[in-house]
């Protein structure tokens, strides 16, 4: 049975709901909110520092009402941020979730392994590549499962 009437919103709800399930299983978060702006915080922060076109080639892979969020505020110019250390990077996400009593690192790192589960290896080599050293390695490691630390 259709919840919204509409079979693509419908679909895109339920992935985006498996997505915040699964951030809020790594964050050991019991608010589906705190995921969600989780999520947004990492996404945006993510998205001012990769290039224009990296950036929506990663969007391209995200279901559609994340990329909807993904998207939302995004002024591309200046684009990509030249944000080279982790502490910067970290400072971004921590200022949008000021609000909240969500600690930045883990939340970085719980969205990018949760990216690396749902999106293409090859995207998320892609994106990799044009991050710098010390926010790369934020990201899992190959062989990193579960919660991050």
């Amino acid at each position: 049975m259709s919840t919204t009437g509409l079979e693509v919103f419908d679909r895109t709800i339920h992935r985006t709901n498996i997505w915040l399930k699964d951030l809020m299983q790594m964050l050991d978060f019991e608010d589906r909110h705190e995921a969600y702006h989780a999520l947004r915080a990492v996404l945006h922060s993510l998205r001012d520092r990769l290039t224009v076109e990296e950036a929506a080639h990663f969007a391209a892979q995200l279901p559609m009402l994340i990329r909807g969020f993904y998207y939302e505020g995004w002024d591309p110019t200046g684009k990509p941020l030249k944000e080279r250390h982790r502490d910067e990077f970290l400072m971004r996400i921590d200022e949008e979730l000021r609000p909240y009593e969500i600690n930045a690192e883990a939340a970085a790192r719980a969205v990018f392994l949760l990216l690396a589960n749902r999106i293409s290896e090859g995207e998320i080599e892609d994106i990799e590549h044009v991050l710098p050293r010390e926010i790369r390695d934020l990201w899992p490691s190959k062989v990193d499962q579960g919660r991050p630390q």
